[in-house]
């Protein structure tokens, strides 16, 4: 069975993809870091979501860390601007927020010594997957480009330290979208009624 690193953004974006890898003897190695969510105490609603259905199917989900002010720190110098709020759905903040945990995906990807990883936020029809697609490939050539360049792996700290990809797979196909509603009821999932980070409340 092939490992891939899922990045998971809520269960039930999440809930239908982990049962197609698991059907298509891919085992998914579950990633959830999003700091752009709030309020801290909704981050770990989603969390909490999560973790219960992945211990169904004895699954671990690897927790990366929480630092709403370093989402905004991002977003605000790549945009060059703090005026986030003004930028619609869809538009540059989600981009840059995409950025930024496929980045760091694509960092842990090399650590676990994994060659591919993918994201629950592609499964969404609220986001634009050429967005979530570009930040993806974005983010594998970045941590690449750092491979290239000849660190030590000691500096790494990454025993093989292999070149990753970023899977782009079309999640919203194959029947997936019917079978995400059909786990989110069958679970009882929370179902969140915003994107996450306080600009996308309203």
């Amino acid at each position: 069975m092939s490992k891939v690193l899922l990045h998971c953004c809520c269960a039930p974006c999440s809930a239908a993809i982990i049962e197609w890898m698991l059907n298509n003897d891919i085992e998914p190695v579950l990633f959830y870091y999003n700091p752009n969510i709030y309020p801290q105490e909704e981050y770990l609603i989603r969390k909490n979501e999560l973790t219960r259905y992945a211990e169904r199917l004895k699954l671990t989900v690897i927790d990366g860390d929480y630092d709403y002010q370093a989402w905004k720190d991002w977003a605000c110098h790549n945009l060059n601007t703090t005026n986030l709020q003004d930028f619609p759905e869809r538009g540059s903040r989600c981009l840059e927020c995409f950025k930024l945990r496929l980045l760091e995906t694509a960092k842990k990807c090399r650590e676990l010594g994994l060659e591919q990883f993918t994201t629950t936020l592609a499964s969404s029809r609220w986001k634009s997957l050429d967005q979530i697609n570009a930040a993806g490939q974005w983010a594998a050539e970045m941590v690449n480009a750092q491979r290239e360049l000849g660190m030590r792996n000691e500096e790494l700290g990454v025993p093989n330290c292999p070149t990753v990809s970023f899977w782009d797979k079309n999640w919203r196909k194959g029947g997936l979208q019917d079978r995400r509603n059909a786990l989110l009821k069958e679970n009882n999932f929370y179902n969140q009624q915003y994107c996450g980070c306080e600009y996308s409340i309203r």
